[in-house]
């Protein structure tokens, strides 16, 4: 808290600029790819195609994210809300591939043209896991003083958690970037998501 954040409203303007130019240039790139992904879905498991889930937005605001459906249709029907784990027994044949590759989240790029995300900030997180994370992590709230991302610095810099502990890790990371938004940063982090994708690290 040594003097607040640097996000100022002109860094506020050209960031939500970039996430928009970023989110259709991304759709554009990715639409044969989405498609491919629709049919693959379709074929593979009967079901939906988008997954359609409650998140913790900026200021704790609940938003609607969508994801391509990499797991069985009511997976959690019976464990409830449960974190990923390694090698998730849940997920379908095909979600493992879009999940390597990270084309399940590209749908996430409409939430980013319509205001509820941006293309770098911290891991939109379950409100049944916030509400626990708050309780059992200080300072845990203060990543929602900006937009959640498709990607971020705890993404890229940490792998995927499923514990309390990779939480507070990550938070680490989410506070950095908080503290020290800039779109220099951004870049280095969509740098950064891009070799992540290439080497398939982290995926679950």
């Amino acid at each position: 808290f040594s003097a607040g954040t640097v996000t100022t409203r002109l860094t506020e303007t050209v960031k939500r600029v970039l996430d928009i130019t970023f989110a259709i240039a991304g759709l554009v790139l990715s639409a044969p790819f989405m498609i491919c992904a629709i049919v693959c879905i379709k074929l593979d498991t009967k079901g939906p195609i988008l997954f359609r889930q409650e998140r913790v937005g900026k200021h704790g605001k609940v938003f609607t994210l969508y994801k391509f459906r990499s797991m069985q249709v009511d997976a959690e029907s019976i464990t409830g809300p449960v974190w990923a784990c390694e090698r998730d027994p849940r997920v379908t044949r095909v979600g493992w591939i879009l999940r390597k590759i990270r084309l399940d989240e590209t749908p996430q790029m409409f939430n980013v043209l319509v205001g509820k995300m941006s293309f770098i900030g911290p891991r939109p997180e379950r409100p049944v896991f916030v509400s626990q994370l708050k309780e059992q992590i200080p300072f845990y709230a203060l990543r929602f003083s900006v937009k959640p991302g498709i990607t971020g610095w705890a993404q890229v810099k940490y792998p995927y958690g499923s514990t309390v502990s990779d939480a507070l890790e990550k938070l680490q990371y989410d506070l950095y970037y908080v503290k020290n938004c800039s779109v220099f940063l951004d870049l280095i982090i969509m740098f950064n998501t891009i070799r992540v994708i290439l080497f398939g690290r982290g995926a679950r």
